[in-house]
């Protein structure tokens, strides 16, 4: 049977995988680069274990769609509006300028004919969205500065995708009318296809998955979530885009609903087999004996894609007002080739535009680049190469820094320098202008400078890494610092830049993970903060309180935790609990009665009246006005319009209510007080 070569082949691949992501783990390197190399191991161009390319690669092609739709997951429609400058501006500008500048070196430096070299120039215009945004996902980096920028531009690349496509047939002679009207066909379909998806996202797509959500079938759930995957890609790729772009929209429509985390769950482990698929089937597409044969245009290809793209990649990013660290690491991070760019050749190939021997080199380079991309991208941030060449621009280019401050900002003294504004930023910068303390803020983003600025918070652009920038915020004269980025190699340059200008002026750091305080164990001087341990704590302390464990023992679990990983200068406080949330009290009632003039415990306390011992009832709080005496003495006269809080069972506070207004402890009886 035809499945058995196949079986036997994925089971040479798992194996095979096995061995060399071990291999690579000693070393500390990426999966991803373990996958790759597993495909051009069992290649057709090396050991040739593996034949069945063709059914691989449609495995591989639902890798891509998953990931991007759990990529989408996190992408809401509304998060996905801060990405329109990034993909607008900054796709236009490094998909244009690149293909301009290739088309020009191709056809003036190498002789090229136009036709081929606009073809290199798409190729080389696109970035791999599969591994791009894996690794930006591995290192929690997709909400950063440089994230949020490379994801950007990586959308408009997906949208390019579809006039270079129609455009590939004309390189090679084609009718220049018949595919200008492709476009703008394709164009507007597009268009019909995000309306659609916006309007399911608004109404259909919320109803069904409460419909599903109902049958309480796990088995159900997945198959909504696959259906709405599968479906939104397919009608992408009847529009002529690209699946990949259809199933990220599918992922923000599911994004939009209360199932968003559920189906990002279920989906995880089937996404990360298929996905493995795929970086496996572009290993296979490296050809070895090509890279021994012609080993000088293959390096010089491989330098244009990890340097030249990499660098104008940089350069776009200055020019929308980030960092020269932002644009460095949003640099490195598209610098390589993207499987659409395989799509376009293997098109190219099929419409005479140029053969496969002469794309082979390029072929070669991509898949190189893409085995290289995830080691850039850990090494990135340690290298500060790129950054430095890229200062100058930033400043030439930068919005208003702490450089220019307002004059009322110059000449601070023993204010808070507070380093990142997102959310945590915020709360600390509220805090302090509520207790009237002075602050500034550095933060990397424009926009958010700009939008800040113009509410009165005293923001400014600047690169907290810089240590000019830090004299400028007068860190020297500060009575503290607080850092609250998400980039730890960043965090730890700050923190030596404001020792070397403040040595004496504390640090307060927050950080994701436990493991990042070694980073900043041999400073002094510096507070860090863990988030994965404060949230423990919280859900420790929450989960003990709903278990209805006594506080003292609440307390002592809390200590004890802090006290293994993390202390904390404040006093912690768990969840309030009320008696009716404590199951074991739920007998309990709590009774509000009101005293009027006239009434019987008017002008007489509760030790005259005896509440306690006559009716069982507790008088154990009392509102006065606005102010509430939950300190209440026995023998406090109560007075008209006093609120009085009982406590007791049904029965208890009854009586105790009669007592308090009409002098009777039972219905009826005309007993007096």
């Amino acid at each position: 049977m035809h499945e058995m070569p196949l079986l036997g082949e994925l089971a040479v691949i798992f194996a095979l995988a096995v061995v060399v992501a071990l291999a690579l783990a000693r070393l500390r390197l990426p999966v991803v680069a373990g996958l790759l190399l597993t495909g051009t191991i069992a290649g057709p161009s090396a050991l040739g274990w593996v034949s069945s390319t063709s059914e691989l690669e449609a495995v591989a092609e639902l890798g891509v769609v998953l990931l991007l739709f759990t990529i989408g997951l996190e992408f809401s429609l509304e998060r996905l509006r801060p990405l329109a400058r990034s993909a607008l501006l900054g796709g236009t500008l490094q998909v244009g300028v690149t293909i301009a500048i290739v088309v020009a070196t191709g056809t003036l430096g190498f002789n090229k004919p136009l036709g081929t070299a606009v073809l290199y120039g798409f190729a080389i215009a696109l970035s791999s969205t599969a591994v791009v945004l894996r690794g930006l996902a591995e290192r929690g980096e997709v909400d950063a500065p440089h994230g949020r920028f490379i994801v950007g531009v990586l959308i408009f690349q997906d949208l390019c995708v579809v006039p270079m496509m129609l455009l590939v047939p004309l390189l090679g002679g084609g009718e220049a009318g018949a595919v200008g009207v492709a476009i703008a066909l394709a164009l507007g379909k597009a268009a019909l296809l995000v309306a659609v998806v916006l309007v399911a996202a608004r109404f259909v797509v919320p109803r069904l998955f409460a419909l599903v959500d109902a049958t309480r079938s796990r088995e159900m759930f997945v198959l909504a979530v696959l259906a709405i995957c599968t479906a939104t890609a397919w009608l992408s790729s009847l529009v002529g885009l690209s699946l990949a772009l259809g199933s990220f929209l599918g992922g923000m429509v599911v994004a939009d609903t209360r199932f968003r985390h559920r189906a990002l769950g279920d989906l995880l482990p089937l996404r990360d087999v298929f996905i493995g698929f795929f970086f496996v089937s572009l290993g296979m597409l490296l050809d070895l004996r090509v890279a021994f044969e012609r080993p000088a245009t293959v390096a010089l290809l491989l330098a244009a894609l990890l340097l030249g793209k990499g660098l104008l990649a940089g350069v776009v990013a200055i020019l929308l007002r980030f960092p020269a660290r932002v644009a460095w690491l949003a640099g490195i991070g598209l610098a390589q080739f993207g499987e659409f760019g395989f799509v376009l050749l293997t098109t190219a190939q099929r419409s005479g535009v140029a053969d496969g021997e002469e794309l082979s080199p390029l072929i070669a380079a991509g898949v190189l680049s893409m085995f290289l991309a995830p080691f850039l991208m850990r090494l990135a941030p340690h290298a500060r190469a790129g950054e430095l060449m890229l200062r100058p621009l930033e400043r030439l280019l930068g919005s208003r820094g702490i450089d220019d401050a307002a004059p009322e900002h110059r000449q601070l003294q023993r204010h808070v320098v507070l380093i990142g504004y997102g959310v945590a930023g915020r709360l600390v910068a509220t805090a302090l202008d509520r207790l009237q303390q002075r602050y500034l803020v550095l933060e990397l983003n424009a926009e958010t400078v700009r939008l800040t600025a113009a509410e009165g918070v005293p923001i400014y652009y600047a690169d907290a890494t810089s240590p000019e920038a830090l004299t400028h915020a007068g860190v020297q004269n500060a009575r503290a610092v607080v850092v609250l980025i998400n980039d730890t190699d960043a965090a730890r340059r700050i923190v030596e830049a404001v020792q070397r200008a403040a040595p004496d002026t504390p640090v307060h750091l927050r950080m994701r993970y436990l493991t990042d305080r070694e980073r900043f164990a041999d400073l002094r001087w510096v507070d860090v903060v863990s988030e994965e341990v404060e949230a423990g704590v919280e859900t420790l302390a929450r989960l003990l309180r709903s278990l209805e464990s006594p506080r003292n023992l609440i307390d002592e679990a809390v200590a004890a935790a802090r006290e293994a990983v993390q202390p904390s200068a404040r006093t912690f406080k768990v969840p309030r609990q009320t008696l009716v949330s404590a199951s074991d009290l739920g007998e309990l009632k709590i009774e509000r009665i009101l005293i009027r003039a006239g009434d019987f415990g008017c002008g007489r306390s509760p030790i005259d009246l005896d509440v306690r011992q006559r009716t069982g009832a507790l008088v154990f709080a009392l509102r006065r006005g606005e102010r509430l005496i939950d300190d209440l003495e026995p023998d406090t006269s109560l007075q008209a319009n006093d609120i009085v809080y009982l406590v007791g069972s049904t029965a208890k506070v009854a009586a105790a209510a009669r007592l308090l207004t009409e002098g009777e402890t039972e219905p009826g009886t005309g007993e007096p007080g």
